[in-house]
């Protein structure tokens, strides 16, 4: 197996103290938040009365002016778990960025100190019913009056994280007629009166995960809460734009870490099932299957790491992002079914992780983008199509 380079043995001290947060915090719970369809918030808290939210935000609005390793150390630790339930991934690193990168410095101040300590959970609200990779087709309208404000009408669906949401970024139409020119992002808070919540989402897995409805019926927005101030109106499709590779690398980074913890669990049950007088291990192809998935997510996690490094440079494009969610989310679909064979009979129980991890992979191929419009992205970047 090849070393990897990209931590330093403080992030491995790190590492070993989150896996003992998730141990005392997580572990014991995530089942029964798998029965009630979210987790508990208090976790939230506990996080961030830790450190464990919004590492890289600089210190002066509450994080640790940390590099995104640390957050990478806890996406891999919580996928390899397969504690799918718990939002700190989108909340530290993809919501507080968007604020971070294009907030008023009013806003930072606001919000991004309490999103650090947990006290506020954070959403971003892209899809709709009729609109989810083509967020250009978005619907929602937020339509400016003549005090400044906004009126926000619309729903969104599938938001990760929208059950506990305090603060949504919300993407909405201020020019209707402009199409991705006439796009804005928007700040909305629990308690504004037309914002309402659907229950939690029964999903096929994720299953703890706070996955709703949104709705907004006439909600009044405040001038200051768009996202960037005047000079941001009708720009929120570049800020989506600029976001999105990194966002997909997450999904990448998770499908790995994901994938590597099938195979140690596929391990040791082939090392102790018995099939026909002798250990399912013993037989050529369950050993061959493994070599073959091994290598396989050795090769991704050279890509991922790569992709990493690039990250950290600010040299990560979109087109290799997306190769990198494609091919490591198929890889993860595909890693997941060969080790549930593997498993046979009780690869179909839910009471095995792998069952669960199985569940929970399909949707890394849609989400963030689906896979197919991950390659019209690739193609695009090499010359052909539109």
């Amino acid at each position: 197996m090849i070393t990897r380079t990209l931590f330093s043995s403080d992030h491995d001290a790190f590492r070993d103290s989150f896996k003992r947060f998730m141990q005392a915090e997580i572990a014991p719970h995530h089942a029964q938040w798998e029965e009630q369809g979210y987790v508990d918030k208090a976790v939230w808290q506990k996080a961030g009365a830790l450190g464990f939210l919004c590492m890289s935000l600089p210190e002066a609005y509450g994080g640790a002016d940390a590099d995104k390793l640390y957050s990478i150390i806890q996406m891999e630790e919580l996928s390899a778990a397969g504690f799918s339930g718990i939002g700190y991934g989108l909340h530290s690193e993809i919501v507080a960025p968007y604020l971070l990168h294009y907030g008023t410095e009013a806003q930072k101040a606001k919000y991004l100190p309490k999103l650090a300590l947990g006290e506020m959970v954070g959403a971003i609200a892209m899809t709709e019913p009729a609109a989810g990779s083509d967020l250009q087709g978005i619907k929602s309208t937020a339509i400016q009056q003549a005090d400044g404000s906004f009126v926000l009408n619309g729903s969104k669906t599938y938001i990760t994280n929208g059950w506990h949401s305090d603060l949504v970024i919300v993407v909405a139409k201020t020019n209707p007629s402009a199409g991705a020119k006439g796009t804005s992002l928007l700040l909305i808070e629990q308690g504004m009166a037309g914002f309402t919540k659907g229950k939690p989402l029964k999903k096929l897995g994720l299953r703890a995960q706070d996955t709703c409805e949104l709705f907004f019926d006439n909600v009044k927005v405040p001038a200051d809460n768009l996202l960037g101030g005047p000079d941001f109106l009708n720009k929120g499709f570049i800020g989506l734009m600029e976001q999105l590779p990194w966002e997909r690398l997450q999904i990448a980074i998770g499908a790995v870490a994901a994938s590597q913890a099938a195979i140690g669990w596929t391990m040791d049950f082939v090392k102790q099932r018995q099939v026909f007088g002798q250990a399912v291990a013993a037989y050529q192809n369950t050993r061959f299957k493994l070599a073959e998935m091994q290598t396989e997510v050795q090769i991704a996690q050279v890509f991922v790491d790569k992709c990493t490094e690039l990250l950290l440079k600010d040299d990560l494009d979109t087109a290799t992002a997306s190769m990198a969610k494609y091919w490591c989310s198929d890889l993860q679909c595909k890693v997941m079914d060969e080790c549930v064979q593997l498993h046979g009979g009780s690869g179909f129980m839910w009471e095995y992780p792998i069952t669960r991890a199985y569940a929970d992979a399909r949707v890394q191929r849609i989400y963030g983008g689906t896979n197919e419009i991950m390659k019209e992205v690739i193609t695009r970047s090499m010359g052909l199509g539109k």
